[in-house]
C-alpha cells in the first residue's frame, strides 16, 4: 500500500475514533427530580444573594395543602466545583467577577443539563441579574424535569390500547398504574404508594357542555365535581370527591399538544369525610373532535410530601398526543 494513502487512512481512523470517544464519553446527568446545585461561596450564600436564591427557587409550590419548596437546593462552594455536583441536571454558578453577565450553557459537563452562569461586580449587580432572569431559569428547569420524568416513565409503560381506543389519544402511563374503573367516557387508574396512592383520571364531555353555559371556569369545576359524585367515593355514604371550597384553585391558560387548555391546581376533599389532597386538572378544548378532554391527576398521601408525586402526574398528562379526527 502507498505510504501516503496508509497515513491518510490512519489519520482518518484516529479522528473518527476520537470523535466517537468524545460523543460516547459524555457524562450522563444525575440527581433526583426537582433538585438544583448552586455553586456559590459560603459568604455570599449566607448573605443577601443566598436569601434571594432561596426565596425564589425554594418558594412554596402552589396547589399543595402543605408548604413544600418548588426545588430542593444543594449549595457547594466554588472551589469544590468538581466531581459529582457537575453531573447535576440543573446548576446555577454564581461568582463575583469584573463583568456583569448571565449565560445559559446546555450540556456543559453532562447531558441533559442546564448550567446558568451568573456573574457581577457587586452583590447588588448579581441580585439584579437573578431578579431579571428567575422566570426564565424556572421555566427551563421545569421543562427539563418534566422531560426527565417522562424518560423515566417510558422505561415501563402500561399497554396504551384501552386509553387510545376510548379517547383517541396516546398517553405515557407507567406500568405500575392499574385500572380501577372503565366506562364509556371515563377511566380511572391508580398507583399504590407506601403512604397512600396517586391517580390519573381521563374523561370527556361535549364542547357545548362547557362553552355555552355561563362561566367557563365554573363549568370546568362543576364537571370535575360531577365526575367525583359519579365515580370516586369514600367508604361511607355521601362521601364523594369534590373540589375543596375553602381554598380557591389556581387557573392558567396554556397549550397542550397545540390545543387551548385550562390548567387547574388545587385541593380535593371527600364530602363529609376527612380525606383530602392536591389535584391537577387539564381541560383540553379539542374542537376538532367537538369535545373537552379532561386529564386529571390527584394524590392521597397524608403523611408524606407530595411535590414529586404531583410532578410525576403532571409529566404523565403532558405526554398526551390527541389524534386527528378520522375522516
Amino acid at each position: 500500500m502507498n505510504k501516503s494513502l496508509f497515513l491518510i487512512l490512519s489519520i482518518s481512523v484516529l479522528v473518527f475514533s476520537c470523535k466517537k470517544e468524545n460523543r460516547d464519553g459524555i457524562r450522563k446527568a444525575t440527581g433526583k427530580v426537582n433538585n438544583i446545585s448552586v455553586i456559590i461561596d459560603d459568604q455570599e450564600w449566607n448573605g443577601e444573594i443566598g436569601d434571594s436564591i432561596r426565596n425564589k427557587f425554594a418558594s412554596p409550590v402552589i396547589g399543595l395543602p402543605q408548604e413544600e419548596p418548588r426545588f430542593t437546593i444543594n449549595q457547594y462552594p466554588v472551589k469544590l466545583m468538581e466531581g459529582f455536583m457537575v453531573d447535576s441536571r440543573n446548576i446555577i454558578i454564581i461568582k463575583k467577577e469584573k463583568n456583569n453577565n448571565f449565560v445559559i450553557k446546555k450540556d456543559q459537563y453532562a447531558a441533559p443539563q442546564n448550567v446558568f452562569h451568573i456573574s457581577g461586580k457587586t452583590s447588588a449587580d448579581i441580585l439584579d441579574i437573578i431578579e431579571k432572569n428567575t422566570p426564565k431559569i424556572i421555566q427551563i428547569i421545569r421543562q427539563t424535569e418534566i422531560v426527565e420524568s417522562q424518560r423515566i416513565n417510558k422505561k415501563s409503560l402500561l399497554n396504551p390500547r384501552v386509553v387510545s381506543s376510548k379517547f383517541n389519544i396516546s398517553l405515557d402511563i407507567p406500568s405500575d398504574y392499574e385500572y380501577m374503573v372503565q366506562d364509556s367516557n371515563f377511566i380511572w387508574l391508580k398507583k399504590e404508594l407506601v403512604s397512600g396512592n396517586t391517580s390519573v383520571l381521563i374523561y370527556q364531555v361535549p364542547l357545548n357542555a362547557i362553552q355555552n353555559k355561563g362561566n367557563l371556569i365554573s363549568n370546568i369545576i362543576k364537571t370535575r365535581d360531577s365526575i367525583g359524585a359519579l365515580y370516586i367515593h369514600g367508604k361511607e355514604p355521601d362521601t364523594d370527591m369534590i373540589t375543596e371550597e375553602a381554598y380557591a384553585p389556581y387557573f392558567f391558560k396554556i397549550k397542550l399538544d397545540g390545543k387551548v387548555t385550562y390548567e387547574i391546581k388545587g385541593t380535593w376533599e371527600l364530602r363529609n369525610d376527612f380525606m383530602s389532597g392536591p389535584f391537577i386538572n387539564y381541560a383540553v378544548f379539542d374542537t376538532e373532535n367537538n369535545r373537552v378532554l379532561f386529564l386529571e391527576g390527584f394524590c392521597y398521601s397524608p403523611s408524606k410530601e407530595k411535590r414529586d408525586s404531583m410532578h410525576e402526574l403532571e409529566s404523565i398528562i403532558k405526554s398526551v398526543t390527541v389524534f386527528k379526527k378520522e375522516l
